[in-house]
């Protein structure tokens, strides 16, 4: 049932607001024009500390030119994670609610593994369930897109 739901929200806007660990609002509604990187993750999770070198080399090349990420944390201890976060040097806003597997966005999302990454177009609409593989590519494609939001090219 819960892939389903995850499948019916492909190509529909991508709801989700929240305050982040270290006190940004985080809106994905004001993040149009952008590509967003949802990264399901946590740092006790093995898969997921091996895939962010991936993500951060994506972020620091993509940054730029309009992507941005957005974590999605699903450890249950604050102080390990401020920390993990400082050791990595990791820039981007993370939900946190010490819930753990319970937490809020998961739940309402229908997240069952970790690490799951899910990109949202420039419009707001989420396009891909899977950006684990060739994430870099994927990113770049949909930032090549037009967007609503991008001033025309003649900067009016």
């Amino acid at each position: 049932m819960a892939l389903l739901k995850r499948l019916d929200m492909v190509g529909k806007p991508l709801a989700m607001q929240f305050t982040a660990l270290d006190g940004r609002e985080v809106d994905l509604g004001q993040m149009k024009g952008k590509v967003v990187l949802v990264d399901f993750w946590a740092s006790w999770c093995v898969p997921c500390v091996a895939e962010l070198p991936q993500i951060l080399a994506t972020y620091d090349k993509l940054h730029a030119e309009g992507l941005e990420v957005v974590g999605i944390s699903f450890d249950e201890h604050r102080e390990n994670l401020v920390r993990f976060l400082a050791a990595k040097r990791v820039p981007w806003p993370q939900f946190f609610d010490g819930q753990g597997w319970s937490n809020r966005v998961g739940r309402e999302l229908g997240i069952q593994t970790l690490p799951t990454l899910w990109l949202v177009d420039r419009q707001g609409q989420l396009r891909d369930l899977n950006a684990r593989s060739a994430l870099e590519d994927k990113v770049r494609r949909l930032l090549a897109e037009p967007s609503d939001s991008s001033p025309a090219p003649n900067g009016g």
